[in-house]
């Protein structure tokens, strides 16, 4: 996604840390989306799949905040209905991306392997960080 495209998805939003995993309490002050509206989304849109764990705790990745900011968009700004919004994240999925605004997900190069050790490293902390959290 082009930064100016990540301009209209964030508009009056915080920044997204670099980190992996994220709360539903983290993701709600991110987006501006109440708790309980996220879990309702969750049901309504198929592509909103964060990672369930323990005790049923969701975790949203970088992939679920951007669609939750794209949803909110969709609902919030461009007026939606649910059906629609629904509906117009399918189009976009397969393709409808020429006249969009808000492009489904960037396109990505592969990363070199300096990039791409500095992934792994931030990956291995965030891992150990969840270990340390859910001890056994």
């Amino acid at each position: 996604m082009s930064p100016a495209d990540n301009r209209v998805l964030t508009a009056d939003l915080p920044a997204i840390p670099r980190k992996r995993y994220f709360a539903i309490g983290e993701v709600s002050e991110l987006c501006d989306v109440k708790p309980h509206v996220l879990r309702y989304w969750e049901q309504e849109f198929p592509q909103l799949k964060p990672v369930k764990r323990r005790g049923n705790r969701r975790y949203y990745q970088q992939d679920d905040v951007l669609m939750v900011r794209r949803i909110r968009s969709l609902l919030y700004e461009q007026g939606f209905t649910i059906g629609g919004a629904r509906q117009r994240l399918k189009e976009m999925a397969r393709g409808g991306r020429e006249n969009d605004p808000n492009p489904s997900g960037p396109v990505r190069s592969r990363p070199s392997g300096n990039r791409r050790r500095e992934e792994i490293k931030e990956l291995r902390d965030e891992l150990e960080s969840l270990l340390r959290l859910f001890p056994e």
